[in-house]
Formats: C-alpha cells, structure tokens, sequence
C-alpha cells in the first residue's frame, strides 16, 4: 500500500511501471469490450451505418463492425462508441 503511495505522489502511471506501451500520437486506439461494445478514439468519421455494418475510417485503415442491431451509441469529434451484437471487427488498407 505504502509502495503505491509513493508511485502516486510520484505521477508514475500503472502502465509506466509494467513497462507497457502508452497511446501512440496521432494513432487510433480501438477496445472491444467482449462482444457488445466497440470504442474507437482519434476516428475520422463513419464511412456507412446499418444495423449489421459500420464502416468508420481510422486513417490509414477502414475498420468494419459487423453484427447485428449494431447502433452508434455515442460519438464526437474524436470517439465513438457502437453497441450491439459484434461477430467481427475487420481492418481494411
């Protein structure tokens, strides 16, 4: 307790003392939370919107949410959040 304490007060993060990468500017960040909820940050808009496929460029790829009752459940200027039954995320270049 007293050893994380110390990394607080210090401002050194959980990933910084795993070592672990952090977010890489400019470089979209995707998580798939099981099979229900896609998140996407530094998006550049929504390609197409169905109920069973959503397009959204990510820049350098397009990303593919296949699925069924597929809805954008939140989205702003950088994130956007999609809700639904996910069978597949595919990356196209």
């Amino acid at each position: 307790m007293e050893q994380r304490n110390k990394w607080r007060a210090a401002g050194i993060s959980a990933m910084e003392r795993l070592d672990l990468p952090g977010a890489i500017a400019g470089v979209t960040t995707v998580e798939l939370t099981g099979n229900r909820e896609f998140y996407m940050e530094r998006h550049r808009g929504v390609l197409s919107y169905s109920t069973e496929l959503v397009e959204i460029n990510g820049g350098d790829l397009v990303y593919r949410v296949c699925g069924a009752q597929l809805q954008l459940l939140a989205m702003t200027e950088e994130e956007l959040r999609i809700g639904g039954r996910i069978d597949k995320v595919e990356l196209v270049g």
